[in-house]
């Protein structure tokens, strides 16, 4: 059976123009604790966000809602 990791915060950047969302989240990761989770919600998927993710040693898993939410769930790998 698979847990899911204890959310650290959520980003709610939907109404955000870039670059704010990633300055966010890239701001917040230094505090994101092994087994926490980053969540960022937004209207578009990130795909520049994810490079810079992988590079410093974080991975993503995205989740588009029903509403066309993408919710990027973010942890150290």
């Amino acid at each position: 059976m698979r847990t899911e990791p204890a959310p650290f915060r959520t980003i709610d950047a939907r109404d955000w123009l870039p670059p704010e969302p990633m300055e966010a989240v890239l701001a917040a990761l230094p505090e994101l604790d092994p087994g926490r989770e980053l969540v960022l919600l937004l209207y578009r998927e990130p795909f520049p966000l994810y490079r810079v993710l992988e590079a410093r040693g974080f991975v993503h898993r995205t989740v588009l809602h029903p509403d066309g939410t993408f919710a990027i769930h973010v942890r150290r790998a």
